[in-house]
């Protein structure tokens, strides 16, 4: 029985770095930290909209992360600046989440498995969902890497070569909002974001291409995971966070090496 809840554990996670990984890099290219993160506080809502008309928590999470990803585009140039807007977004529907939870009836709801994740909980069929939203969103980006990467670059000229760069950001949106749904049972709505651009700030300093970038925040992804299920276990602390304090530690160890050898 123990063994079966910590390979369940594990191989979420494992799910999650992957996908996370190439949409990290991305983030990290285009300064979208709050946008994920305002992507990733929404879900919330998405989970108490879930439970009270009893769907799945995937699909909830999902159609809420990419309505409000749509939202922000939409809005971002007609009112305020684009952080002012995000952090409007971000905080109103993590606020609305949370109120809207406490009013579904008859369902008593453990917020700290949605806020901080609960990855030891993770069962079959979460597994099944997660790998293949994971499996979904390394295939899509796979698929797109080019486009979005010359988008990412110069817009102007990616629509020269007839590239649609609200096409790609579409693209973007979608692949986050899936890797938002399957990463909240993991590290949960409020660290969904740490996930995302930890491993990718991490492996900047280590990369001279694009593509050994997306493979070096995998790995060091991974090991997150690893070491973090591995340190819970063994120290008692909470899943979620400690996969953070992880991937931390990887972004200080980068970036100290990368000081020596400049040195």
């Amino acid at each position: 029985m123990l063994d079966n809840f910590l390979v369940r554990a594990v191989l979420a996670g494992l799910a999650v770095a992957f996908a996370a990984a190439p949409i990290g890099c991305f983030v990290v290219w285009r300064r979208m930290a709050y946008f994920g993160d305002a992507t990733a506080h929404a879900a919330i809502l998405g989970v108490a909209m879930s439970l009270a008309f009893s769907q799945s928590i995937f699909a909830g999470t999902l159609v809420v992360s990419v309505l409000m990803a749509y939202l922000v585009s939409v809005l971002s140039w007609k009112t305020h600046s684009m952080d002012t807007l995000l952090g409007v977004l971000s905080h109103s529907a993590l606020a609305i989440g949370l109120v809207a939870v406490s009013f579904v009836p008859g369902i008593r709801v453990d917020l700290n498995a949605y806020l901080f994740g609960d990855i030891l909980a993770v069962t079959s069929t979460d597994l099944l969902v997660i790998w293949l939203g994971a499996v979904s969103v390394v295939a899509l980006i796979t698929w797109r890497w080019s486009a979005l990467l010359m988008v990412t670059l110069n817009p102007e000229l990616a629509h020269a070569s007839g590239i649609n760069p609200r096409r790609e950001q579409l693209v973007l949106t979608v692949s986050l909002a899936i890797v938002v749904a399957v990463a909240i049972k993991v590290v949960g709505v409020l660290l969904i974001t740490a996930m995302l651009i930890i491993p990718a700030a991490s492996a900047r300093p280590m990369s001279r291409t694009p593509e050994r970038m997306a493979v070096y925040a995998a790995v060091i992804g991974v090991l997150s995971i690893l070491l973090g299920i591995y340190s819970s276990f063994l120290f008692d602390t909470p899943t979620g966070p400690t996969v953070v304090c992880a991937a931390a530690v990887f972004f200080c160890l980068s970036n100290i090496v990368n000081v020596l050898r400049r040195a």
